[in-house]
């Protein structure tokens, strides 16, 4: 019997802010992706791609720490980067007239809502998994369960959506129920990448949460 092909699509802001809402989730911010979406698959069930959608920081240091955790996970030819623009943003106060500076990120509901409806429609997987809490997803949703893929949404740490939960194909899986996991998914300190002579540490900062 053929296994059924998951393909695991993951809001990185989304998920990135739901880790960082809690002091003792910082602690997985240097994680291995591939491996943590890995334990969630049934034996009947074969992981093709674990497609994670985000763009670059601004902020030097905050752009070298993303960088690193994209490289690490980057070894694992199942873990797709699909990059959308963080753009400079300048808002007016309607009471004192002041500006502040701000960003936003541009293009990434978009980019996963198409990645989502492509492959349902192409047949590149049997389930879908949303790891996100943002409400943008539902019409992509509505569009591959329509072409007969089953949807299984999953909430970040510290992120829901009662509107994303009532569109999925069964119950969506909180990912705070499974902490464990996450505990056996952190990357060590050091990681060997492919390239000779070269690895990666764990950001100071990061290392600091551990």
């Amino acid at each position: 019997m053929e296994k059924q092909r998951v393909i695991v699509y993951i809001d990185g802001f989304n998920f990135y802010y739901g880790l960082k809402k809690e002091a003792r989730w910082k602690k997985y911010y240097w994680l291995d992706i591939v491996k943590l979406f890995g334990m969630f698959m049934r034996p009947n069930q074969e992981l093709v791609a674990v497609k994670y959608f985000s763009a670059i920081v601004n902020d030097i240091d905050q752009s070298l720490r993303q960088s690193a955790f994209f490289q690490a996970n980057k070894e694992n030819p199942k873990f797709k980067l699909i990059l959308g623009k963080y753009l400079k943003k300048e808002i007016t106060c309607f009471k004192c007239g002041n500006s502040i500076h701000t960003h936003e990120e541009k293009e990434t509901d978009v980019r996963i809502a198409t990645q989502i409806v492509a492959d349902a429609y192409q047949n590149n997987c049997d389930i879908a998994i949303v790891v996100s809490a943002d409400s943008d997803m539902i019409p992509a949703i509505e569009l591959a369960v329509e072409a007969g893929h089953k949807v299984i949404v999953y909430f970040p740490p510290n992120q829901y959506s009662s509107n994303l939960a009532s569109m999925a194909s069964c119950k969506p899986v909180q990912l705070k129920q499974y902490e464990t996991r996450f505990k056996q998914c952190i990357f060590p300190d050091i990681v060997h990448l492919a390239i000779p002579d070269f690895d990666l540490n764990i950001p100071a900062k990061w290392k600091a949460f551990q």
